[in-house]
């Protein structure tokens, strides 16, 4: 009984930790690319007409 308790919580922690990893890297990534773009957009403002 023990050891299938042991199991489960070992398998349920890997695959919190495979998620948080996950979820860690795409905001790094997302944060990136809305600073570059909106830099982007800073720089070439001159040229954009409404």
């Amino acid at each position: 009984m023990e050891e299938k308790v042991y199991k489960t919580m070992g398998s349920t922690g890997g695959g919190s930790l495979a998620i948080g990893i996950c979820i860690l890297v795409t905001g790094i990534v997302s944060g990136v690319l809305l600073i570059v773009n909106g830099a982007r957009l800073l720089k070439n403002r001159e040229r954009l007409t409404f």
